[in-house]
């Protein structure tokens, strides 16, 4: 862009002024004849007769005709020329007035470089041709014409370099993120589509460099959450190779960090999707179902009926799974409730909730909870206490389909989540 497109906007400018001056001086030339011929046309014509009814007779002296001539037009303010029957000059004022056309009879106007001339024909056969003083002369017109594309010239190659300048700064912001530079902003000048263009750079760029934040943040807490089971793993098979007693023990345990394994990399492959692309399955599902069947497999109380959304029914399962494996987890054994509803006072979309009578969530953690990997105080690494992803992942699956996952104190302690889901529901 930079040495080329501000040159060719501003070439493409100068064009647009040669155009628009050359028909404007066009036009203005047609309107002065115009002009001349039907509002100045009937007063030279009566200076043209009374000039002619006091010039010597056809016959005097040269001489004498050019001083009536020169003092005549010089008194009503016109040049003027005056030609014999045979077509000789006899007298004039103005070396550029000009010659009537041989063959023609009465009056007639004629063009000339300084401007329209009216020629009158004398009964002696004599022409008188006379042209106002003051009308413009084309070269000044000219002049005044080169003078304003001068001036419209100068004006436009700031006004080229000012649009294009902003399109060099996003060139500029954009080489800048292609190079890796994740924190590159452009500034956002004014009102029109470049600033909207500079500000949905700057989005865009805020999102990306969020995107990659959050994969190095998830990579991190993933290297050190595959550690522990995997050391556990470690030592388990060890001991089970040394010690043929307990091995069938030590075995099972392996398993199970197996199946803990299984379960991180599963998480984060769904992490990682949600974060590169929206969920392209669309299917109807009836919630209500899907979460009757795993209340089934956590011993929840649930209350739901037919509940029809349009969406992934793995992701949905996934997010059921995760609010419902986190109140038995946490809930110290107290009864978990769960239920799914129409959002109240939505036109479409559905509310669901999980609620148990555990020791509840202070205040300050209620956020915290969502970030991956957290774990609040208290709570410890492993199957037990779950690797952390549960319900980063609950609030990022809402969040595709247009909707939120809040944690809240549940009347008469414990906890209580509610997740929307906002998209228009199956019918």
């Amino acid at each position: 862009m930079r040495g080329r497109l501000y040159r060719r906007i501003f070439f493409f400018l100068l064009l647009f002024i040669a155009v628009a001056l050359a028909l404007s001086a066009i036009a203005s030339h047609l309107l002065l004849s115009e002009v001349v011929r039907t509002h100045v046309g009937g007063a030279l014509t009566a200076h043209a007769l009374a000039l002619a009814g006091r010039l010597p007779e056809a016959g005097r002296p040269d001489a004498e005709q050019q001083a009536a001539l020169e003092s005549l037009a010089k008194s009503r303010g016109l040049h003027a020329a005056l030609w014999g029957p045979d077509g000789r000059r006899l007298a004039f004022t103005d070396i550029d007035i000009p010659t009537p056309r041989p063959g023609t009879s009465g009056d007639e106007w004629l063009p000339s470089p300084s401007g329209p001339a009216l020629a009158v024909a004398l009964p002696d056969g004599r022409r008188l041709v006379v042209q106002p003083h003051r009308l413009p002369r084309p070269g000044r017109f000219l002049l005044a014409v080169l003078a304003v594309a001068a001036l419209l010239a100068f004006a436009s190659y700031p006004a080229a370099r000012f649009v294009t300048r902003r399109l060099e700064k996003l060139e500029a912001g954009v080489r800048r993120l292609g190079a890796g530079d994740l924190s590159a902003r452009v500034e956002v000048e004014g009102h029109d589509e470049l600033a909207s263009l500079a500000a949905t750079f700057n989005q865009a760029a805020e999102r990306l460099q969020a995107l990659v934040d959050g994969q190095h943040r998830v990579l991190a807490s993933a290297s050190h959450e595959l550690r522990s089971p995997l050391t556990r793993l470690r030592m388990g098979l060890e001991l089970a190779r040394e010690d043929a007693d307990t091995a069938g023990p030590r075995l099972a345990e392996a398993v199970a960090e197996v199946k803990e394994i299984d379960s991180l990399v599963e998480e984060l492959l769904i992490a990682g999707r949600l974060e590169l692309q929206r969920p392209d399955t669309v299917e109807p599902v009836d919630v209500g179902e899907l979460l009757a069947a795993e209340a089934a497999r956590t011993g929840a109380s649930v209350v739901a009926g037919c509940a029809p959304f349009l969406g992934d029914s793995r992701l949905l399962r996934v997010l059921l799974r995760n609010l419902l494996e986190n109140a038995r987890r946490h809930g110290l054994g107290s009864v978990v409730e769960a239920g799914v509803e129409p959002r109240p006072g939505a036109s479409g979309g559905l509310l669901v909730w999980v609620a148990d009578r555990g020791p509840g969530v202070p205040e300050s953690e209620r956020e915290r909870i969502f970030e991956p990997f957290y774990r609040p105080p208290g709570h410890s690494e492993g199957r037990d206490g779950g690797v952390g992803l549960g319900l980063y992942l609950v609030r990022r699956i809402a969040a595709w389909y247009g909707g939120t996952a809040t944690c809240l104190a549940r009347e008469g302690g414990g906890t209580r989540f509610e997740v929307t889901l906002a998209e228009t529901r199956a019918t």
